[in-house]
Parts: C-alpha cells; sequence; structure tokens
C-alpha cells in the first residue's frame, strides 16, 4: 500500500465504543465479501483506532472487551467481518453490478412465467429492474436479497418459483454419455431395466427447464422419452 491516502476506514460500534481500521481499498473488500481469506495487506496498520482520521487510538482494555483479545490483527478481522466498510464509489457501482447480474441469472433460472410455464427471458427481468428501479445492496450476499426482489419484480412480471419434475427414461446405448448430465438435474428414483435402460425422476428449478431438453436431447440425440410430472 503506497499510503494512507490510498485506505478506506472499516467501522464497528459495540456497546457505545467505536472501533476503526484503515484497510486497502480491494484486499478490504475481498476479505469482507469473502472473495479471499488471505488477510496479509489488507491492513494498512497493525492497529485498531477510535477515531482513524485523527489518529485517535482505542484502549487495549475496550478492544478486550469487545472482541475477547489482546490481538489487535484478530480484533481488525472482527472489524471487517462486523462493521461497515467505506468503499469508494466505484467498488460500490461495479459491486451492485455484480450482484444485479447474479440476481438476474438466478431469477431467471429459477422461477417462470406461470401463465406461460416458460422462464422469463434475462433482459425482461432487466428491463423489470429498471422501470421498478430496484435497490441492489452491493454488501449483501445475492442470496439474502432474492425474495424481496422476486416479490417486487411481481409488481410488474408474473413470477412463480416452481420445480420441475420430469420423468425420464434413456436406453441402454444413450444411459452411460447421459448419466452425468441427468445427475446435475436432480436425478432420483434411478431405476435399471433388464435391458440397462435407464429410468428416473429429475427435479430441478423451472426455469432451467430448457437448458435440460438441450442437454439431454443433444446427449442422447433425440433418443429420450420424457414426461412432465
Amino acid at each position: 500500500m503506497s499510503g494512507i491516502e490510498n485506505t478506506i476506514i472499516a467501522r464497528y460500534e459495540r456497546d457505545g465504543q467505536q472501533f476503526e481500521v484503515l484497510v486497502d481499498p480491494e484486499k478490504g473488500f475481498d476479505y469482507k465479501t469473502g472473495a479471499t481469506k488471505e488477510f496479509n495487506g489488507v491492513l494498512a496498520f497493525d492497529e485498531v483506532f477510535k477515531d482513524a482520521k485523527k489518529g485517535e487510538r482505542q484502549s487495549e482494555e475496550a478492544i478486550k472487551k469487545a472482541f475477547g483479545t489482546y490481538d489487535q490483527r484478530e480484533a481488525a478481522k472482527m472489524i471487517i467481518k462486523k462493521g461497515e466498510l467505506q468503499l469508494t464509489t466505484e467498488q460500490r457501482r461495479k459491486a451492485a453490478e455484480k450482484k444485479r447480474a447474479q440476481i438476474i441469472n438466478y431469477v431467471a433460472l429459477n422461477c417462470i412465467d406461470p401463465q406461460t410455464k416458460s422462464p422469463h427471458p434475462p433482459q425482461r427481468i432487466e428491463n423489470a429492474f429498471q422501470q421498478l428501479k430496484i435497490h441492489v445492496d452491493p454488501m449483501k450476499s445475492a442470496e439474502e436479497q432474492v425474495p424481496a426482489i422476486i416479490d417486487k419484480l411481481r409488481e410488474m412480471l408474473p413470477i412463480s418459483t416452481e420445480e420441475m419434475r420430469v420423468s425420464v427414461t434413456v436406453p441402454a446405448q444413450c444411459a452411460a454419455r447421459c448419466y452425468g448430465i441427468l445427475k446435475e438435474f436432480g436425478l432420483g428414483n434411478e431405476e435399471w431395466t433388464n435391458t440397462g435402460a435407464l429410468k428416473c425422476v429429475c427435479r430441478f428449478p423451472a426455469g432451467m427447464q430448457g437448458e435440460f431438453y438441450d442437454k439431454v436431447n443433444k446427449a442422447t440425440h433425440g433418443n429420450v422419452q420424457t414426461r412432465i410430472l
């Protein structure tokens, strides 16, 4: 790290006490979000501050009481993980865009239009995001935000989070090369016939039905029997 001017503050408050550390913007963000477990290089200084801008250090007693340790690096890890990280504007924008793309992809794969029983194309979901002005929190995981965002999308799009159950019969000559694909789609109720054919039931999010049929038909050259249950 070239200098204090290139750092951002991670802040955590407990029992009325403020705990701050100065961190590298990129490494601090990656550590907080779990993108890396490597802690070397995250801190500008191995010290916990009461006010980092003023250079006012936090007392050892307050650190021990809040974090159960006198080790300032260990305390700093908890401050970053539990506290607020003051992201740069560019970091916040990029993180929000990444989470937005993850959520749109999740909705496209796991949800369908209950009227047509088909998944919503990602562009349609993207358009709904824009029109509904849906906010994505860059510091929360996509999984945490999905339920509330799906509820919001329902204001514009008919959405159902159904699971598909498809009965599949694959002839003996195709069973081996198709088996791995079927496992990707929740293979269950597996049964092998006397002729070597594979019968099973696959369970997967309804939005993945297009991908399912494409892969199975390609692996078997269309020599497969399927039935929606």
